[in-house]
């Protein structure tokens, strides 16, 4: 018989080894009790699979259930491998790393693969990262025949049968390592084991999947709570802004920044709906619900919850300005707190102080939980019940309904009741128009940062008040709060750069291209050398100005921590400053939307470019350039350099993660000294480890190559046109020690060509000219190159062009043709692997090109040229980036899958010596110097 006072009834399906069961449950074996076999609990809340307790008395409140929790998180962090990152955090730098299983489409095989394969399934922004499915690893011999030819990859479930012997009622409380782990728990062991910047990255990477993101994070173990504001800084939310009268427009903000209607669902005691199955209904616009919030009928959302109670997600609905998805005019927020509010009600309290709405789910009111709700009395948030009735104690509901009704202004229309045969369609109808009623009407719009500061009243930890990160916030808003404009700043603040680098670039260039043609030495050469010593002396002759002082101050301080803060507030504040005045008529520049889709029609012009880090460090590599001229000259005493260590700080930056900057976009030139002294930085500081694989991606803007890349290793560079700075950047992939010697790599440099490449014409004189060297040094640098081209766009001539240079002096890389499509995001196309016919350029533009490296005319496609052989070359269809219409769309699939394959191509051709001989980095110097 059960225990006096509890009333659990259990269903058996399908498990008659174990006879009859009718074990003596311990209240705190309440939780693991649920896993075992396929055990069909009546009574519980759908979402959260708690167990309904017929006395209404809430177990979560026994004396020794805090003692438990610690030991649960413990448990946990030790069965996912993640207790040795309690004391030094994961960090990004450790997710990001080359190893042997970058290369594989495996599946975890015990709970510890389950965080290294939600982290590489989430940079791939793998719509699956939440899929806790493990894979069993029985050796062939031990599975029995008639199993042979069933799927291996199955969910793991405990088998009590193994337990019989021993005492099949005695049920261990905490998890064993063949329990399937709840997604939501693998969440929080995660994030509790980050640093700052891996929890942002992962919450960066969980919005573009479109999976709802943490906010308030459970740690029961330390005793506090944490609200994640540092980690959804960085996510960027754009949408269609519609006035009531007037022409509406794209508009993009930082989720943390823009205020909304919030709405709040919370569970009390028990409740016979889903919250989070009620949520998803709400957002989607279609039949078929997102799966934004995860819940019980989702791939192992049965299993319990060991951690992830009192956890709070937030997800937001974001209007596309097409009536047909909109199911709300407006932005919204929707707020879920995992649990009951008798066991977290603080996180609620904090719901009830941030929402317009707070809607609790629930089947029974008890005398303990009106006490609770009665001391609400007096909040400006509006309340709804949603009830079961004939689950619950209908009288008693009632009576304490009517007590609540004047305590929290309520009227009866705030109760609504669902019960199984309530039209599901209708009901979420009914539930959508309360929550536009209350947008519609006065009612509280906050910010993510505005909740921050109830969360602060009420004792949360917020993750953004450390220290380190308020010095490096303080040092920004010093540097920020002077630039009222990014043109006038550039000019007066920064004033190496303009016209006097422009001005030195190109005698650079000419003395460059004298020197290249053998001509015997001359007046004229002397000469250019005369006037690049003048503009060199008179760069030099500036000081650093203020501003550019306090930068070099914030990536100058001993603590790495704070440099990597500084860095990122340096981005974002920089991003808000005033924009430049467009140098375009508006109908001519770019819209916001490119930035979110990473794509654009090819014909668009640029926004003016964004002012922004790579401005700071572009004005010390000028003062590093002309202080080096100088010296080289003689004209300086190298006892006198003051900014030899400049290389030194950037190089910090680049192994921080920071793209820095090869080729130079505003004058479209390649400081070299700037560079090559990088160069001996990183060879220096990585010492025996310095081989390298360059990898470049080349294309014209607008063809998905940022994204590709960031999406394929996990990186920053900036996406869509107009959206951010137009040189070429690198950012540098560290391999694993251990899969080094197999890879013949220690690091890939990856170098993204940004919007150097326009898709000029041959015919385009000194544009298309400077267009083909760039591609050629590109080119050239590299032992693998991607060529990312649009669906309905062909080989651009420039870089047509840099591949018939190279062809002549023998040093070829790898090469993949990419095709992205741009624009048909739903259509599934062929497989990746598909090969095509090599791609055609237009005649004219071939015969050009070829003629200009004395070719011939007769070169019309790719496949004309010698070193071009179809049997070995790879082109590749990409599927659409967005499953659906942006802004709610999810990355797709079949997108994440073929970028996977693409980079396991990449991997497996430099592994098997297909690139060019892999370089250490004096080679690359020295290759950087000759191009």
């Amino acid at each position: 018989m059960a225990s006096p006072g509890l009333e659990v009834e259990l269903l058996v399906k399908g498990r008659s080894d174990l006879g009859e069961v009718a074990p003596e449950i311990k209240a705190s074996e309440r939780r693991t009790a649920v896993a075992i076999g396929d055990l069909e609990w009546r009574d519980m809340d759908a979402d959260d699979c708690e167990f309904y307790c017929g006395n209404g008395t809430n177990e979560a409140q026994d004396s020794d259930f805090p003692a438990a929790e610690r030991s649960r998180l413990q448990e946990m962090l030790s069965l996912l491998g993640l207790e040795t990152y309690q004391a030094q955090k994961l960090s990004l730098p450790d997710s990001l790393q080359i190893s042997s299983e970058s290369m594989k489409n495996w599946a975890p095989q015990a709970p510890k693969d389950l965080p290294w394969n939600f982290l590489r399934k989430l940079q791939a922004l793998n719509a699956e990262a939440r899929n806790t499915t493990m894979v069993l690893d029985v050796p062939p011999d031990a599975r029995p025949a008639e199993k042979e030819s069933q799927m291996e990859e199955e969910i793991i479930y405990w088998d009590a049968a193994d337990d019989i012997a021993a005492d099949i009622y005695s049920f261990s409380e905490l998890p064993t390592p063949d329990t399937p782990v709840n997604p939501l728990d693998l969440l929080c062991a995660l994030l509790l084991s980050s640093d700052s910047f891996l929890q942002q990255e992962i919450v960066q990477k969980m919005s573009l999947c479109q999976f709802a993101l943490p906010l308030v994070l459970p740690d029961s173990e330390n005793h506090y709570h944490t609200f994640l504001l540092w980690a959804l800084r960085g996510v960027m939310r754009t949408w269609w802004a519609q006035p009531p009268r007037g022409v509406g427009s794209l508009r993009e903000d930082s989720a943390v920044l823009s205020r909304a209607p919030a709405f709040a669902f919370v569970r009390m005691e028990v409740s016979s709906n889903s919250k989070s199955q009620l949520l998803n209904a709400v957002l989607s616009a279609g039949h078929r619900p997102r799966d934004c919030f995860w819940h019980r009928d989702l791939n192992v959302g049965t299993n319990p919850r060991e951690i992830a109670d009192g956890l709070v997600e937030v997800s937001w609905f974001l209007p596309s300005g097409r009536e047909d998805l909109d199911v709300f005019p407006e932005p919204m927020a929707f707020l879920n707190l995992r649990g009951d509010i008798g066991s977290h009600w603080l996180q609620f309290k904090l719901l009830t102080e941030v929402s317009s709405a707070v809607f609790i789910l629930t089947d029974n009111i008890s005398k303990k939980e009106y006490k609770l709700l009665s001391s609400m009395k007096g909040s400006a948030t509006k309340y709804y019940f949603i009830l079961s009735p004939y689950r619950g104690k209908r009288n008693t509901n009632l009576r304490f309904l009517n007590r609540l009704i004047p305590v929290l202004k309520m009227d009866h229309s705030h109760v609504l009741v669902k019960v199984s045969s309530t039209d599901s369609v209708g009901f979420v109808r009914r539930v959508r128009s309360i929550v536009a009623h209350v947008a519609r009407s006065p009612c509280r719009r906050l910010s993510v940062e505005e909740m921050a500061h109830a969360a602060r009243r009420l004792g949360l930890r917020v993750d953004e008040d450390c220290e380190e990160c308020q010095r490096a916030k303080d040092r920004m808003e010093r540097i920020t709060r002077k630039i009222k404009d990014s043109d006038a700043y550039r000019r007066d603040e920064l004033r190496l750069q303009g016209e006097p680098w422009r001005k030195a670039a190109q005698v650079e260039k000419e003395l460059c291209q004298a020197q290249w043609a053998g001509d015997p030495p001359d007046k004229g050469r002397a000469e250019l050398r005369h006037r690049l010593l003048e503009l060199r002396a008179q760069q030099n002759g500036h000081e650093p100005t203020w501003g550019v002082q306090e930068f070099v101050a914030g990536i100058s301080g001993p603590s790495l921590g704070e440099k990597q803060y500084f860095l990122r507030w340096m981005e974002w504040g920089l991003a808000r400053v005033a924009p430049p005045r467009p140098r375009q008529p508006p109908e001519t520049i770019v819209t916001l939307r490119a930035k979110h889709c990473g794509v654009v029609d090819l014909s668009e012009l640029l926004w003016p470019e964004p002012l922004g880090v790579e401005d700071f460090l572009r004005e010390m590599g000028q003062f590093y350039e002309a202080e080096s001229c100088l010296v080289e000259a003689g004209r300086l005493p190298a006892g006198q350099r003051r900014f030899a260590h400049f290389p030194g700080l950037a190089l910090e930056l680049l192994l921080l993660g920071l793209p820095l900057e090869l080729i130079d976009g505003s004058t479209l030139s390649t400081p070299l000294r700037w560079v090559t002294g990088l160069l001996k930085e990183l060879h220096i500081r990585l010492e025996r480890r310095s081989r390298l694989v360059v990898l470049s991606v080349l294309g014209v803007p607008g063809t998905g190559k940022s994204t590709l890349l960031n999406t394929m290793f996990g990186l920053r560079f900036a996406t869509g046109q107009g959206c951010g700075p137009r040189g070429a950047f690198m950012q540098l992939v560290t391999v694993a020690e251990s899969f080094s010697p197999d890879l013949g790599c220690d690091h890939i440099l990856v170098i993204d060509s940004g919007g150097l490449i326009g898709g000029a014409l041959a015919t385009a004189g000194e544009r298309f000219e400077l267009e083909a060297s760039l591609a050629t040094l590109l080119m050239g640098l590299s032992n693998v190159t991607v060529v990312s081209l649009a669906e309905t766009r062909d080989v651009p001539p420039a870089i047509l062009h840099a591949f018939l240079r190279l062809e002549k002096t023998g040093h070829m890389p790898n090469y993949q043709f990419v095709y992205q499509n741009l624009h048909d995001v739903c259509a599934p196309g062929p497989r990746p692997r598909d090969r095509r016919q090599l791609p055609d350029l237009p005649g004219d533009a071939s015969r050009s090109a070829a003629q200009m490296e004395k070719q011939g005319g007769g070169i019309r496609t790719l496949a004309d040229l010698a070193f071009c052989d179809p049997e070995k070359q790879h082109v590749w269809h990409i599927p659409g980036l967005w499953h659906g219409i942006p802004p709610m769309a999810a990355v797709s699939l079949g997108y994440s899958e073929a970028i996977f394959e693409l980079k396991r191509c990449l991997l497996e051709n430099i592994r098997n010596g297909l690139s060019n001989q892999n370089k250490n980095i004096q080679q690359l110097i020295e290759l950087v110097r000759r191009l």
